[in-house]
């Protein structure tokens, strides 16, 4: 039986994430960072979506996603309500949910060549 590693058109992908280290490419990430399959923006100074303020989410935007992934880190959080709505008015669908559960979001979303883009919170 022939095994393949299967490597995506994109050029960053995420093997994996929990609320304190990810693994993208083949580089440990510590601190929360950006992700989009041609970017990868470190040291995102967030370190809890609970107060994300809409400033944080420049950077994403800047990258013109159709959809945010939100990694809010080992334990499921939201946002506030006012930055989800400055989401929405834009037309950026945001989604938060445990890194875990983002990575494999974000790669499956990569993977059919969506304009989508991943922030991960990542400490403690």
């Amino acid at each position: 039986m022939q095994l393949t590693l299967e490597r995506p058109d994109h050029e960053f992908f995420l093997r994996g994430a929990d609320g304190r280290v990810a693994l993208v490419n083949d580089r440990r990430l510590e601190r929360s960072f950006i992700l989009a399959p041609n970017a990868l923006i470190e040291d995102w100074a967030v370190s809890d979506v609970r107060v994300l303020r809409i400033e944080d989410l420049e950077p994403l935007f800047a990258l013109q996603p159709e959809l945010i992934v939100l990694g809010c880190g080992g334990t499921q959080a939201f946002p506030p309500a006012a930055t989800l709505a400055a989401s929405l008015a834009r037309k950026i669908g945001l989604e938060s949910m445990t890194n875990a559960a983002a990575a494999r979001t974000f790669n499956v979303l990569a993977g059919e060549g969506r304009r989508v883009v991943a922030g991960f919170v990542l400490g403690g």
